[in-house]
This record gives structure tokens, C-alpha cells and sequence, in this order.
């Protein structure tokens, strides 16, 4: 089983900057890392609204996935050994405001579905003024 806790939102003003962090922690009897083969990438539910993919990283982090929304604003990445997980999100917009979940799974090509992730954190919150 596998736990994922993220940490890192808060309240910013628009324009203003967060880093958000995802921490996985669990056991794993393969000898191989924590999510070893699995897709790491960050969702986000404003009030109101269905939850929405924003981006994700590949297992090695070659390959990452941005939703237009936020393309040229945030940056995923991960450290492979540390099990960790970040979103750096720049020049925040009010309409950014969302609960932002941390998700971890096996999804092949399909990464903006969150069907296709196993394991999801409890969220933070991240809130813009404006």
C-alpha cells in the first residue's frame, strides 16, 4: 500500500508563486524504489467544479503532460530515490484557486484520466486573490 501526502499550498496573490509537494511513503517487497513504474501527476478541484488533470511525469520523468491551462506557468518533477513529487506554479491566476491532489498509478498514454490512478493524496489547498 502506498500513502501520498502532499504539503506546500496555501494563499498567494495573483501573479505570486507555490511549490507544491507530494511525499510517498509504503512498502515495497519487488527491491525495486517506491512507484517504480508509475506515473506521477498533479489534479485539481475547484469549488463547484469536476476534479481536472493539470500535469504529469512519466516514471523516469522523461516525459511530462501539461494541460493548456497552465502550460508555461508550472513545472512537475520528481526525484525518483526520494519518492517525492513537486509543482512549481508561477504567475498564479485566481482562477488557479483549487484543492490540488497528488496521483499515482500505472496510466500508459492516458493521463488525464483519473480512473487510471491508484493512489491519491488528501489534497491542499490553494487559493489565489486576485
Amino acid at each position: 500500500q502506498v500513502q501520498l501526502v502532499e504539503s506546500g499550498g496555501g494563499l498567494v496573490q495573483a501573479g505570486g508563486s507555490l511549490r507544491l509537494s507530494c511525499v510517498a511513503s509504503g512498502r515495497t517487497f519487488s527491491g525495486y524504489p517506491l512507484l517504480s513504474g508509475y506515473t506521477v501527476a498533479w489534479f485539481r478541484q475547484a469549488p463547484g467544479k469536476e476534479r481536472e488533470f493539470v500535469v504529469g511525469i512519466s516514471w523516469i520523468g522523461r516525459n511530462t503532460y501539461y494541460a493548456d491551462s497552465v502550460k508555461g506557468r508550472f513545472t512537475i518533477s520528481r526525484d525518483i530515490a526520494k519518492t517525492t513529487a513537486s509543482l512549481q506554479m508561477n504567475s498564479l491566476k485566481p482562477e488557479d484557486t483549487a484543492v490540488y491532489y497528488c496521483a499515482a498509478g500505472i496510466v500508459g498514454q492516458d493521463y488525464y484520466s483519473e480512473d487510471k490512478y491508484r493512489y491519491w493524496g488528501q489534497g491542499t489547498q490553494v487559493t489565489v486573490s486576485s
